[in-house]
């Protein structure tokens, strides 16, 4: 379908597509073998200025907003969730200082993320904090004109090759979740350090560790917003990153289409090309169905996001878990058409099923997204009477 993309918006996406196919898709497998973090190909969007497309201009960015973004994570995630993860983390990241940072924070940090020369993560989740996002334990004492951070966060992309980290801590205990502050840290602070590197199903290109803080000063000047402001920080950050989500729900579910499609047209069994037969016209139309609604979906929220929509929060819950459903129903389908070879890691779609499992986890498992759309729909139904 046309989705009437500007100039602009074309060209983001052509940029990408031509990265995603000249660049990653070479090493793909080795990159996922290997569990590699992608540093040339980050280097190479980088120079590609694709890290400041969600930037502001003032701060050295394209300006352009979540379409744009939604369109290279896309594109990348055609060939590689691996890849598409560790560049979309950098937007996760840094959502909280383009939402709630102060001017100074914007002007220290942002060109240098804008540039590509300084990588993002965001350290919420924990080993008891993870659907539960207001269970955290990490804690921030305030000392004076600082806050010494001790705890463990686990879990967090980009951790360790990251070189800015937004960290949501406890500030103060009794206040429960409304405790909860957000800080910018930055890789090499005393008492900050990293745990251990996780092994994953799927994604292994893209880099996940625990991030310890053992009595790490940080300076007053260094919270977003203001003190118990960190659970709003969270979730207005993860209201913008899920969409990106949806993104990657998309753009996989795409690359295992046309996987299949492809093996379809030149598997022939029983003297005739697999795709001549019903069973596979089916399973092949029906997976393109639901890649062009998850897309539709996707575009239609990223645009509502840019236009400014004023509550986003059940759109981009929606559009996250229809899209990532179908990235794990398309996978699990184009192995099936390929059959034996489809299981096969000389096949990139063994490797697509195994990553679409992540997308319907992460930035908050499709369970709770539910969960919080059918809570918007109460609200505004007892509004609406």
């Amino acid at each position: 379908m046309d989705y009437f993309l500007t100039e602009e918006q074309q060209m983001v996406r052509d940029l990408a597509r031509q990265i995603a196919v000249e660049k990653v898709k070479p090493v793909r497998a080795e990159l996922d073998e290997r569990e590699e973090f992608p540093t040339d190909i980050m280097k190479t969007i980088a120079q590609a200025d694709l890290f400041g497309l969600f930037v502001p201009e003032e701060y050295g960015g394209l300006g352009k907003g979540a379409m744009e973004l939604c369109l290279a994570v896309e594109e990348l995630s055609k060939v590689c969730l691996g890849v598409s993860t560790s560049y979309a983390a950098n937007a996760l990241g840094t959502f909280p200082l383009l939402l709630f940072g102060t001017e100074t924070q914007k002007r220290r940090y942002l060109p240098d993320i804008a540039s590509g020369q300084k990588l993002v993560a965001f350290g919420l989740t924990e080993a008891n904090a993870g659907s539960d996002a207001g269970g955290i334990q990490t804690t921030a004492i305030r000392d004076g004109n600082e806050y010494v951070l001790n705890g463990t966060k686990q879990w967090i992309t980009n951790g360790s090759v990251a070189d800015i980290y937004t960290i949501i801590a406890i500030s103060d205990k009794s206040r429960g979740a409304r405790g909860a502050s957000a800080f910018v840290l930055e890789k090499g602070m005393p008492g900050f350090s990293f745990g251990k590197k996780e092994k994953k199903m799927g994604i292994r290109a893209s880099i996940t560790c625990e991030l310890v803080f053992n009595d790490c000063r940080v300076a007053m000047d260094n919270i977003l917003g203001r003190e118990g402001m960190g659970f709003i920080v969270a979730m207005k950050t993860l209201d913008q990153s899920r969409i990106g989500v949806g993104a990657q729900g998309v753009g996989l579910a795409h690359g295992a289409l046309y996987e299949a499609l492809n093996f379809a047209r030149t598997r022939i069994q029983f003297e005739k090309p697999i795709v001549s037969f019903q069973a596979i016209q089916h399973m092949l139309a029906d997976m393109a169905i639901q890649v062009e609604a998850a897309r539709a979906l996707v575009y239609s929220v990223a645009r509502y996001m840019d236009g400014g929509g004023k509550d986003i929060t059940k759109p981009s819950a929606m559009a996250k878990t229809f899209a990532t459903d179908v990235a794990m129903k398309v996978t699990t389908d184009a192995v099936q058409v390929m059959g034996g070879s489809g299981y096969m890691r000389d096949y990139p779609v063994e490797k697509m099923m195994r990553d679409a499992k992540i997308l319907q986890i992460y930035e908050g498992t499709n369970q709770i997204q539910r969960n919080v759309i059918c809570q918007n729909l109460i609200k505004e139904s007892s509004r609406k009477q």
